[in-house]
This record gives C-alpha cells, structure tokens and sequence, in this order.
C-alpha cells in the first residue's frame, strides 16, 4: 500500500469513528467496523470503490453484528452529516433513496465479498482481563497516579486506524499494546516479585518479544501516518 492509499484509509477510518461515537457506538462496533473497512480493502482497490461507502456500510454491518441496534436511515443521516459539515442535514428525498439504497446493496457485496465472515475476535476483552490481572501487581497509590489504563484503551483503540488486528491473534495485540503503554509512561510492572518469566508469558506462553515489538512497530505507524496528515 502506498503513502497516498494509507492516508486515505486513515482519514476514512477517522470518519468511521467520528460518526460511529455520533450513533453511539461502543468501542466494539467502532472496531469491527473499522476492521470490515479494512478487511474490505485489502481485496480491493481505492480506484474501483469509494470508501466513504464502504465505511458507511461498514458501521450499519457492524451494528447488525455486534447487535447494537443502529437503524439505517440514522447512519446515512449522521454518515452524511459527518462527511458533508457545511451542508444543509439530509433531507428524505430523492438523494436519500439513492443512498439507502446504495447501502443496502452495498452490504450485500461486502458480505460475499468477506464470505460473511464478520464475527470478528477483538483485543477488548483480553486487555480488560490483563489490565485487572497486572493493577495487583502495584501498590495501589502507584496504580491511581498512573495513567495506565487511559493510556492503553487510547492505544488500542488508535491502532484500529491501521489493521494490525487483522495480522495478530487478538491476546497478542492485547499483550503489545501493555508493552507500548508501560514504554511510552517509563513503568516496569514490578513482577518479579510474581513470575520470574518475562511478565507478558504470564498471559501468553507463545508470544515472544520480536512479535511484540513487530506489532507495536505497526501501531506506531499509524501515528505517524497522523502526523503526516495533521
């Protein structure tokens, strides 16, 4: 993928989350639509299919999956309204039909296209189990004044702007998001009191630390892909 494609996906994922958190989405949806956007595209070309569809259908087919109950007609409106901020809210005319219906078909295509593949196996649940396990590792005083947790919720929810979750086992990603959390605030978990292995073989004995560092390399990327389009 070319520079140029990526800063299009970022900006499109960027407008998956910016209208998902509008329909009230919880972080789950948000990242399986993010994921179906990218898995969509990684089939795919810019050239062929616009994106901002895609995404679009992306958050209504996320909703559907993760059963959070998102209608139609309040995606498009909120989709609309997201992407076209200096125009008038959509009305229900001629325009919205088209895009209803481009919607409707188009959830059709990705699903085929995906081979209805779109229960998706996320990093949220290993994290919070993680993060609960590790918070006993501290002295509580130490655990308040630390933002460890904001910090790596932040971080994973960040790396869905790229599709790091895609290439992973999802107790990997989980495990390298920790690794750049407690790198980036300058904590070691004080585990050697516990475990005298590496502290993240305590959540998985097949990971090692060149796979850790290889997905915290491809999370960092989205950063700087930010960077680069700020």
């Amino acid at each position: 993928m070319g520079d140029s494609e990526a800063k299009v996906h970022f900006h499109v994922v960027r407008f998956i989350h910016e209208a998902g958190m509008k329909l009230h989405l919880k972080s789950i949806p948000l990242s399986t639509a993010s994921l179906i956007y990218h898995m969509f595209f990684q089939k795919n070309s810019l050239r062929e299919f616009d994106p901002y569809l895609i995404a679009t259908t992306a958050l209504y087919l996320s909703g559907k999956t993760e059963e959070a109950h998102v209608k139609l007609r309040d995606v498009i409106n909120v989709c609309y309204r997201t992407l076209h901020k200096t125009k008038p809210p959509l009305e229900m005319g001629e325009l919205f039909w088209a895009l209803r219906d481009s919607v409707s078909n188009c959830e059709l295509f990705i699903l085929r296209m995906l081979q209805f593949r779109v229960m998706l196996d996320h990093p949220h649940k290993y994290l919070l189990h993680y993060l609960k396990f590790i918070r006993d590792w501290f002295e509580p005083y130490k655990w308040d004044n630390l933002p460890i947790t904001r910090t790596a919720w932040a971080i994973l929810r960040d790396s869905y702007h790229g599709s790091v979750s895609l290439h992973y086992p999802a107790e990997h990603v989980a495990i390298a998001v920790l690794y750049l959390t407690f790198e980036s605030l300058g904590v070691e978990p004080p585990h050697t009191n516990v475990c005298r292995s590496p502290w993240w073989k305590v959540f998985a004995e097949d990971v090692t630390l060149e796979r850790i560092k290889s997905i915290i390399i491809e999370i960092t990327k989205t950063y700087e892909l930010e960077d680069s389009v700020s």
